[in-house]
């Protein structure tokens, strides 16, 4: 009877140290924050969000993103967010003053978030949808031949003809895979006007490309409000081997009435609409991608030094 005692203000100290520690010293810390400001009082930090994106945030945590994504970059002596460019500083108390609750998630199976809208171009909509080619005009196959070329080798005097640009040039207009000898590899031959590509080149562009991956990792173009509505639709059209599931309920599959819409996604390969079709996104698929487009915590604050190198921009990259 006489350690009854003993034992009680024991395990009533243990618990009243962990609760003070753990509540009434972080509140006491950090609970009355408000938004940083210059000294003349202009610009805030951090902002409430816009409406869009508040609506967003809670798709974003209805859909389980918070289990694979987490939005918090830690200091360099807890990991390593800072060396692989997710931050130019630590996550701050002060960044999550305006989220109830704070999606700060634990699991990495994704990249973090916390400055996914940093990443973005600094105007996004000069810049070509994601997927999209730049239409290039064929070169000539014969430069020589090219009128007005002013590099094309001049006649020789007395009106005889150029020299030719091979000792055994084949005889009439046979093509050079055609004078080539059987058993040897032909040469490749132009592609005609028009003409469908060969079955070669187009299975390479569908297995090699991975629907256009390679214009997808344009640094011009990655993490753009198209780029991100192509990613939530078509995961595996942008990143081969990701493991992220699609969204494709928050899109919108419709036929084409005239012009196509403005905000279509720009779709190839498998995930593309049949002809005469079109992929368009919901109001929810907007809000989700305006908060994706609204999380920055590159702003400096007070209580944070940042301790990432700024590096260079990455050439044909602008960002905010």
């Amino acid at each position: 009877m006489k350690g009854l005692v003993p034992l009680f203000l024991g395990i009533f100290g243990t618990f009243a140290f962990s609760w003070a520690g753990l509540t009434m010293i972080p509140n006491a810390q950090i609970g009355q924050l408000d938004p940083q400001v210059d000294e003349d009082g202009n610009d805030p930090y951090p902002a409430p969000k816009s409406g869009m994106a508040d609506r967003g945030r809670r798709i974003y945590a209805a859909n389980g993103c918070v289990y694979c994504h987490s939005q918090q970059v830690r200091p360099d002596y807890g990991g390593s967010d800072l060396e692989r460019k997710w931050g130019e500083r630590r996550s701050a108390p002060r960044d999550y003053l305006f989220e109830r609750p704070a999606l700060l998630g634990k699991m990495r199976m994704g990249p973090d978030l916390a400055n996914v809208g940093k990443r973005a171009p600094a105007d996004d909509a000069d810049a070509p949808p994601p997927g999209a080619t730049q239409p290039t005009s064929p070169a000539p196959t014969d430069p020589a031949a090219a009128p007005g070329n002013p590099s094309a080798p001049a006649a020789a005097p007395g009106g005889s003809p150029p020299a030719p640009a091979s000792e055994n040039p084949p005889p009439g207009n046979a093509s050079p895979a055609a004078a080539a000898p059987a058993g040897s590899p032909a040469a490749p031959v132009p592609p005609v006007a028009g003409a469908s590509p060969a079955p070669a080149t187009a299975a390479a562009t569908a297995e090699g490309a991975g629907d256009a991956t390679t214009a997808i990792s344009d640094p011009s173009l990655q993490y753009s409000a198209a780029w991100h509505h192509r990613h939530l639709y078509a995961p595996r059209s942008v990143t081969l081997n990701s493991t992220m599931p699609s969204y494709r309920f928050l899109y919108q599959k419709r036929e084409v009435g005239g012009q196509a819409a403005a905000n279509a996604l720009q779709l190839e390969g498998p995930a593309a609409p049949p002809a005469g079709w079109e992929i368009v996104p919901t109001f929810d698929a907007e809000c989700l991608v305006a908060y994706l487009m609204s999380l920055d915590q590159s702003h400096p604050v007070k209580e944070v030094k940042a301790t990432a190198p700024v590096s260079p921009p990455v050439p044909g990259k602008a960002v905010k």
